[in-house]
């Protein structure tokens, strides 16, 4: 089985990651959620953001960066929207990344390494109409990412949801979701065969 260090969105650490990792521990998998915000949730997106900038993308970052310290490098990197960041950078960065599951959001491959790690298999999943994901950038980020890599696959969902995995809100896609959780697990369990 696969060990994950899952980053939660600019909600924070809600139950909604929680019963995310949580389906992936049912499946086998060691996960590891650490709470990027120290204690702090948040209702709504605008207020999750607001808070991470007001913290500093760089500092939660360098947050998800120290979680990872004492884990082993044998891990996959997974983020939901914010959590991308750490996740991606970890994933290109750090030696021994099994893979990187990217939730909402890919930032340019460029932003932290001057290109993806050989080997390093990545699923983006995301919806189609996600006004954060296609007009921020982050289709064009992630179409660029997986362009002619066997091991890198972009996975669009029909909606306009952002956190559509986010079980419990009002922007959670039952069927999206379920898909996207049944292909994370198959990208896990590809790993440890």
């Amino acid at each position: 089985m696969a060990e994950v260090l899952l980053f939660h969105h600019s909600l924070g650490l809600t139950e909604g990651v929680g019963a995310f990792a949580d389906a992936l521990r049912r499946a086998g998998h060691t996960v590891h959620v650490p709470d990027l915000y120290e204690g702090r949730t948040f209702d709504d997106l605008e207020a999750g953001v607001a808070y991470a900038q007001e913290v500093g993308f760089d500092v939660l970052t360098e947050r998800g960066e120290k979680a990872a310290e004492g884990l082993p490098e044998e891990l996959v990197y997974a983020g939901l929207s914010l959590g991308v960041l750490p996740a991606q950078k970890l994933a290109q960065t750090r030696a021994g990344a099994l893979g990187a599951l990217l939730l909402s959001a890919c930032v340019p491959e460029s932003a932290f390494a001057p290109a993806w790690p050989e080997g390093v298999p990545v699923q983006v999943h995301a919806m189609d109409a996600d006004p954060f994901f296609v007009g921020d950038g982050d289709l064009e980020a992630a179409r660029e990412l997986v362009a002619g890599a066997g091991d890198r696959e972009l996975f669009l969902y029909p909606g306009s949801s952002h956190l559509f995995v986010e079980r419990g809100a009002a922007s959670y896609a039952p069927e999206a979701a379920d898909a996207c959780l049944e292909r994370v697990l198959g990208f896990l369990a590809g790993l440890t065969t």
